[in-house]
């Protein structure tokens, strides 16, 4: 079955604040990925669970054109806010059922998605409906994320974040099992195209203000579920790590910017010409 989450809008609102978006630089891996197996001209690409659009605002400098799907209407409504580019176009419906057309799609995209969905029934709907030679990117961060400020001791920054992490682990939704990447390297093994490309340990490494990282974890799933269960304890577990964090910082305020570490991997697949 397919997994119903970040629907509320203030959720959602918090996923467009804070979600993290793939560098160009990753992107860019992509688009080689698609020009190597495929070629020009990028027509049609599908953002599959888009949530509020950062990726799908990504893939339309580089595609004629742009679908962005999700289940939930509050994401689609916040990203359909942000959306000026004309050739951005959001339906909503489940990444197992598609409303597109068969063979008329260059590339599916899952950013941050693919383990909340029915993997078998979506991997059988992009097979459906990309083009031959069409590919799929499965991209994901893990939580693992490291913090740096100058003249202080990242050891000590990063024990807090591992801290932050572990208190939110248990409250992490059993369906992602240890870590979300065996689910990617379970894909991995199962699509049946010869062209595949897998990395696991690509490091993107932005700036923010210290509130932003905050707001970035409390946007996770594993924080959330905390939130519902007890919101107390929530706020207080939040509230403890940045203040340990800009202790650590030695600053007063949580708009002060650190330099946020994120891992990356990635799974891209090409369909074969005959399929």
């Amino acid at each position: 079955m397919a997994y119903r989450l970040f629907e509320g809008k203030q959720h959602a609102s918090s996923y467009w604040r804070y979600r993290i978006s793939p560098s160009d630089h990753l992107i860019q891996h992509v688009l080689d990925f698609l020009e190597k197996h495929k070629g020009r001209p990028f027509e049609l690409a599908v953002d599959v669970g888009c949530g509020s659009g950062q990726g799908t605002l990504l893939l339309a400098r580089h595609f004629a054109s742009v679908v962005g799907t999700d289940v939930s209407p509050a994401q689609l409504e916040v990203a359909l806010e942000h959306a000026k580019e004309p050739n951005i176009t959001y339906k909503q419906c489940g990444a197992e059922e598609l409303p597109l057309a068969d063979s008329s799609v260059d590339l599916v995209t899952a950013m941050s998605a693919f383990h909340w969905f029915d993997r078998p029934r979506f991997l059988e709907e992009v097979h459906r409906v990309l083009k031959p030679r069409g590919c799929l990117a499965l991209l994901n961060y893990t939580i693992d994320m490291e913090l740096s400020y100058p003249d202080c001791c990242s050891h000590s920054l990063s024990q807090v974040c591992k801290e932050f992490y572990a208190a939110l682990q248990p409250h992490r939704s059993p369906h992602l099992g240890v870590s979300s990447i065996n689910l990617y390297r379970e894909a991995l093994e199962t699509i049946p195209y010869p062209h595949k490309e897998w990395q696991e340990c690509l490091w993107d490494r932005k700036t923010m203000p210290l509130s932003s990282y905050m707001g970035l974890v409390e946007s996770f799933s594993s924080y959330q579920a905390l939130l519902r269960d007890d919101p107390q304890e929530a706020s207080r577990l939040s509230q403890d790590i940045c203040h340990r964090l800009m202790s650590v910082m030695k600053v007063t305020s949580a708009e002060t910017e650190v330099a946020v570490a994120v891992k990356y991997y990635y799974l891209l697949a090409c369909k074969p010409q005959e399929a």
